[in-house]
């Protein structure tokens, strides 16, 4: 119950601050290569912990990692609090040094409890790894779906640092779990392996494979789901549609996870992860290529359940064939999906928004680019940088009231319009004066623009599943030609593409 419970926490905190993405951007002017970079950073904190938990989980144990994790949680929650009074009276990029590091250290307390529960689930069902581990991460999508729904509120009067902030809830209820149950010994407690052992039995080509297709399964779920409401709700041209619609995928993935036992019983663990890797693809390429309704849900609905079964099962097959070393070789795995995540999937797809809407507005209408452009370019990896459109001016362009006018009419009434905390956005009020004339020429190409910003890199991103459908395929082929792909069990397990063992 502590394992679920943390990931419905960390669930929570995700899906929350996905859909916060649009208000800091208004807010606070950043790009979409800084949103990316924002979320980026808490995933990139979250892989490098799962490695670190792996390598210390045998000295440490269980219990007293899960209430580290706990405190990390905490302390992430108080700095988002600190938020909006340091960019008044810093600016915007003091407060992007904020939301950062408190993304980061809740990644750290999130990766500290998947180092923890994906072993501790496999020491406690070794009969049936995959099936309880899709049960274990069903928390997950849980927790994204009660995140989707408390996003729903932000704009409603609530503080978005308030809204954010709920994951305590069930960050607590694991915390007394944690305090109040016993736990078992890892393998290498108990003696049954050597820190030299489990390295050993992970270097091996097999393994190292996973390595590089789980990392593809981070840039797809993980990098995806941070943009995922948000790019939709840019098709749909409503935010809370967008929302809805990752509010219903993170339900089927919850429903869904719970019947993983069955499926792979039918087509085994490699079936069900090629399979995955085809509708993920499929689902994708549609997400950006529809715009009706009916055509959006369809193709969330395929995305959704494409994307389902990848990471619990990828973890399972790691269980399976390399049980003696599962707390190191688990957070191995985890460790390289979620530093794929961090590092290219949310800011490469950040970047790719930014890249397709820039160069679609520039070549549209460049004087309108000239006027909605950041300040600074932003780069990502090897690409070349690019100079993005600023969210708060694209903002007040397309709907300057809710931007600007409404917080500027009643700090106005309340006498605090010159105070230094609007100081920001009277800057950008001023902006606005210079502007203002050209709204009507402005307003349409800016919208078309991110439109085919997120069209293009929700497509492109789809090239991803489509490479994993390959690599689970070369794998099926593999263990056939040895027999068959069932699990190894004790100290039979040697991490190669071995026969059938039972």
């Amino acid at each position: 119950m502590a394992g679920f419970l943390a990931l419905v926490a960390a669930g929570i905190g995700f899906a929350v601050r996905g859909g916060l993405l649009s208000t800091w951007s208004k807010t606070y002017g950043f790009t979409f290569t800084e949103l990316g970079q924002i979320t980026g950073g808490g995933l990139l904190g979250f892989g490098l912990v799962i490695l670190l938990t792996g390598m210390v989980i045998d000295k440490v144990g269980y219990k007293k990692l899960l209430l580290i994790a706990l405190v990390c949680h905490v302390i992430s929650a108080v700095m988002l609090f600190f938020a909006t009074p340091v960019f008044n009276s810093s600016g915007k990029d003091a407060t992007y040094q904020i939301l950062f590091w408190s993304s980061f250290i809740f990644a750290v307390g999130n990766g500290i409890c998947e180092g923890v529960i994906n072993p501790l689930t496999a020491d406690l069902y070794p009969k049936q790894k995959t099936h309880y581990l899709n049960i274990l991460h069903a928390g997950w999508p849980g927790g994204l779906v009660l995140g989707g729904l408390i996003a729903l509120l932000v704009g409603g009067g609530i503080a978005w640092e308030i809204l954010l902030a709920l994951y305590l809830v069930p960050a607590a209820v694991y915390g007394y779990y944690t305090v109040t149950e016993e736990f078992p010994k890892t393998a290498a407690q108990s003696g049954a392996i050597s820190y030299a052992g489990m390295f050993k039995k992970c270097l091996v080509p097999f393994f190292i494979f996973l390595v590089i297709v789980h990392a593809m399964v981070g840039y797809v779920e993980l990098g995806t789901d941070s943009w995922i409401s948000k790019i939709t709700g840019s098709i749909l041209e409503s935010e809370s549609k967008g929302l809805m619609l990752f509010i219903y995928a993170s339900t089927l993935m919850f429903i869904l996870r719970f019947f993983a036992g069955p499926i792979v019983h039918r087509i085994s663990s490699l079936g069900l992860l090629f399979v995955s890797a085809i509708l993920g693809a499929l689902g994708l390429y549609l997400i950006g290529s529809s715009s009706g309704a009916f055509m959006m849900i369809l193709a969330v609905t395929i995305y959704g359940v494409g994307k389902t079964f990848l990471w619990p099962t990828m973890l399972g097959v790691v269980g399976e064939r390399f049980p003696t070393s599962a707390t190191l070789a688990m957070s191995i795995l985890g460790c390289a999906g979620m530093v794929s995540a961090g590092l290219f999937g949310g800011p490469g797809i950040g970047y790719k928004q930014d890249r397709f809407a820039s160069e679609a507005l520039q070549k549209e209408a460049p004087e309108t680019f000239k006027r909605v452009k950041a300040d600074d370019p932003n780069g990502f990896l090897f690409f070349k940088e690019v100079t993005g459109l600023n969210g708060q001016k694209v903002a007040a362009v397309t709907d300057y009231d809710k931007a600007i006018g409404n917080d500027k009419k009643i700090a106005q009434e309340n006498g605090t319009w010159e105070s230094e905390q609007f100081a920001k956005l009277r800057e950008m009020d001023a902006w606005w004066e210079q502007n203002k004339e050209f709204e009507e020429i402005d307003a349409k190409p800016v919208a078309e623009a991110g439109l085919v910003g997120s069209r293009s890199a929700i497509k492109v991103t789809a090239f991803v599943p489509l490479v994993m459908a390959v690599c689970f395929f070369l794998m099926i082929l593999g263990f056939r030609s040895k027999g068959g792909y069932l699990p190894i069990s004790g100290e039979e397990a040697s991490g190669g593409v071995q026969g059938p063992v039972r």
